[in-house]
């Protein structure tokens, strides 16, 4: 949270969009299985990561990150919208 807002080119993956970002922190309390509407950091790939459905590796109709991720908050509104996300647009993540 210290580090926003940040920006990044958004990537899809099914329904989640993620990007790249400056931050390199550990694994705290990370989880594969999250809610949809989850912001959450991976640190394998230094991303966010906004999931709105359901990824490639998911066996539902929750979201499932490729690895285990810190979730750190979560969009209060329709998360749905992120669906209009398209690979390489501009996404710009900050607080309240």
């Amino acid at each position: 949270m210290k580090a926003l807002p940040i920006q990044g080119n958004a990537n899809r993956w099914g329904d989640e969009v993620y990007f790249s970002t400056p931050v390199n922190t550990k694994e705290e309390n990370g989880r594969v299985d999250v809610e949809v509407g989850s912001v959450a950091y991976w640190p394998p790939g230094k991303a966010v990561c906004i999931f709105f459905g359901p990824t490639p590796v998911s066996s539902g109709k929750t979201p499932r990150a490729a690895s285990k991720v810190n979730v750190f908050a979560k969009i209060l509104d329709d998360s749905a919208v992120f669906k209009k996300v398209l690979d390489d647009d501009k996404v710009n993540l900050q607080s309240e």
